[in-house]
């Protein structure tokens, strides 16, 4: 009896994928989502804003993200402070001043617009919170604990207790400035920044049990 064959599987055809995604039309729409929310707030975005901003259709849109909420957490992000190296001056006040200007250069620019954007969002929406946190607090605290810690490895300061505290209380009075005083967009230029974490310096060194040295 003669028995039919099916078809071989390495004939079969290869599952179809679909379309490459474009990575400079995903920047664009993410830097729209930047733009409509320093304009209007994350209660005023919406994906139709977003999509009108970037040239592209809501359609467009969705099929990358599924929600505005989806859309936020991507811009945050795609414009997450870096980690960075540790700064090596040699001192906890060289360090701890370099740490300092970055934040606040940082929070002068798109991290700190973003932020400034979605803070009231975010004290009652635990995912965007969460989103904020990994995106723009976690990284510089771990650089703050890295560098507190190399100062105690030198003898410089004290072993400090609570570590997991040092980020906020050295990056908390730079992040208030920028983020809770008002401020005309002349105030908030890279001089200014620089200022400002110089003023703020020698009470991030107090606060982990540094002395001021007069380093440059």
């Amino acid at each position: 009896m003669k028995h039919s064959t099916s078809p071989s599987r390495t004939t079969e055809s290869a599952p179809r994928r679909g379309r490459p995604r474009d990575a400079a039309r995903d920047r664009a729409l993410l830097d729209a989502t930047l733009a409509v929310l320093a304009e209007s707030g994350y209660g005023g975005l919406t994906t139709a804003a977003v999509a009108a901003r970037a040239g592209v259709s809501t359609a467009t849109l969705y099929r990358r993200w599924s929600s505005k909420e989806d859309l936020v957490i991507a811009a945050a992000a795609v414009h997450a402070e870096s980690e960075g190296t540790l700064p090596d001056t040699g001192t906890l006040e060289g360090d701890l001043r370099i740490v300092l200007r970055d934040k606040a250069a940082a929070m002068t620019g798109e991290s700190g617009r973003l932020m400034r954007a979605l803070i009231g969002e975010a004290a009652h929406n635990t995912t965007l919170a969460e989103a904020l946190t990994a995106a723009f607090l976690q990284p510089v605290y771990r650089r703050v604990e890295g560098v507190v810690r190399r100062a105690v490895e030198r003898g410089e300061i004290p072993p400090v207790e609570d570590t997991d505290l040092l980020g906020e209380v050295v990056l908390g009075p730079v992040m208030s400035r920028f983020l809770l005083t008002p401020r005309s967009p002349d105030e908030v230029d890279p001089a200014t920044a620089r200022e400002t974490a110089d003023h703020l310096l020698p009470f991030a060194l107090r606060a982990v049990g540094g002395k001021t040295g007069g380093a440059c």
